[in-house]
């Protein structure tokens, strides 16, 4: 395929990870690699920041602040969740694409960079099948974000592995507090991860158990139907053996007719679903009603994703192959996929990249196999543990100052807009 030459743009969307920042490193340092990529463009808050021509000139960052990324938390560039939604909103979506495509001429991109989950994916997939339809050389690739991995076709997601590691820690250390104030009064704690629809993050704490005895004592997964009365008999075991209880539940559990448990249907988010924020206190009100234990919940909330401090090296070095292998396929003329991460051992751990078509990934989502699950379903077995526990390695060394640690913060130095403002 014909060299394409013209500028690059990247941009980010949807929740942060530890680990985000470390995929735009990675776009960034490959591009400048590549002489058909003459200038470095990053979106502000993702394609809404596109639409209204938020553009950073991002070669005027200082080199030492591109590698900082790979430790810096939240969202470089910013983020946003915002969907180009021909289904439900199709004259604005017209109008968004035809914006979209107005800025990339106006600033002659050719490459798009596109870091995100499901809904991301999609948002480049309709993108890249745009730029063919008008006939506009535009290559565009998707980089894999989700602290959920619940993106198909890939065997993990950059994220993934620093929040379960993170996590599993937590539990542990709550787990120790916990235990420390075990009475034959009895009690119980529940954590609450993310995981709408999915529940790796939740599987993932059960790295923390080194015994049988170690939390997490029971996990539950949106994919496993939840039963009151099991749930009780099991929690009511566990206290009458160990004097305590540490449960690990994912944000999206659901009963046996669906519906999420912890859902606030009068709350809505920006894509329509009820905002989640009530799982471990949902069940929390039934172990006190019926057990009559005393009972506390966590809720790690931002905490989980954000927490570059105690990330796993691993995934930091696997997101920044992510974004170098989005701007080689480019260059190489590739166009309308996603970088997947392919793994090629356990013992030792290897792994390489690949790619896969973006209309195989868009609005899919990858759920944990029912035989990577306990019988009773309250915890992950040997099959989860062994994929999981390699993406939890190394270390970081952070930079700090005055004993706290030093991220890399964008100058973001705005682009002269060329076009009237967004109508």
């Amino acid at each position: 395929m014909a060299e394409l030459t013209g500028n690059l743009l990247v941009a980010q969307s949807g929740g942060p990870t530890a680990v985000i920042n470390a995929s735009v490193a990675g776009v960034v340092q490959e591009s400048g690699l590549h002489e058909c990529i003459g200038e470095i463009y990053g979106g502000l808050n993702g394609i809404l920041g596109i639409l209204n021509e938020e553009l950073i000139d991002i070669n005027e960052e200082k080199a030492r602040t591109i590698q900082r990324l790979r430790h810096t938390p939240g969202a470089a560039l910013g983020t946003v969740r915002y969907k180009v939604d021909f289904k439900k909103k199709p004259e604005q979506a017209a109008k968004d694409i035809q914006r979209l495509f107005d800025v990339f001429a106006a600033h002659d991109i050719r490459y798009f960079m596109y870091a995100g989950g499901n809904d991301s994916q999609d948002t480049a997939h309709k993108i890249h099948q745009e730029a063919e339809q008008r006939g506009y050389p535009l290559r565009v690739i998707g980089v894999p974000k989700t602290i959920d991995n619940d993106l198909p076709h890939t065997d993990h997601c950059p994220g993934f592995g620093s929040v379960i590691k993170y996590n599993a820690t937590t539990v542990m250390e709550i787990g120790a507090d916990v235990g420390s104030m075990a009475t034959e009064a009895g009690s119980c704690c529940i954590i609450e991860v993310m995981g709408r629809g999915a529940g790796w993050i939740a599987a993932g704490t059960a790295l923390a158990k080194r015994t049988p005895n170690d939390p997490p004592h029971i996990t539950l997964v949106p994919e496993i139907p939840f039963d009151e009365t099991t749930f009780l008999a099991r929690v009511q075991e566990v206290v009458g053996q160990l004097k305590c209880c540490v449960v690990v539940v994912g944000e999206g559990l659901k009963n046996a007719a669906g519906e999420e448990i912890g859902a606030d249907k009068t709350h809505l988010d920006a894509f329509g679903h009820p905002v989640l924020s009530g799982a471990a206190d949902r069940l929390a009100d039934f172990i006190q009603a019926k057990l009559k234990l005393k009972t506390r919940t966590v809720k790690l909330g931002y905490a989980q994703r954000a927490a570059a401090h105690f990330a796993s090296a691993t995934d930091v070095d696997e997101a920044f192959a992510c974004g170098t292998a989005a701007v080689r396929a480019a260059v190489q003329g590739k166009s309308g996929y996603m970088v997947t991460l392919v793994r090629q051992s356990d013992q030792p751990y290897r792994w390489t990249t690949g790619l896969q078509p973006l209309g195989d990934i868009a609005n899919v989502e990858h759920f944990i196999p029912r035989d990577w699950m306990s019988e009773d379903g309250f915890l992950p077995n040997e099959k989860f543990i062994t994929y999981a526990k390699p993406l939890i390695q190394g270390e970081l060394h952070l930079p700090t100052e005055a004993g706290l640690p030093v991220f890399g913060v964008l100058e973001k130095i705005r682009l002269e807009k060329k076009l009237p403002p967004r109508a």
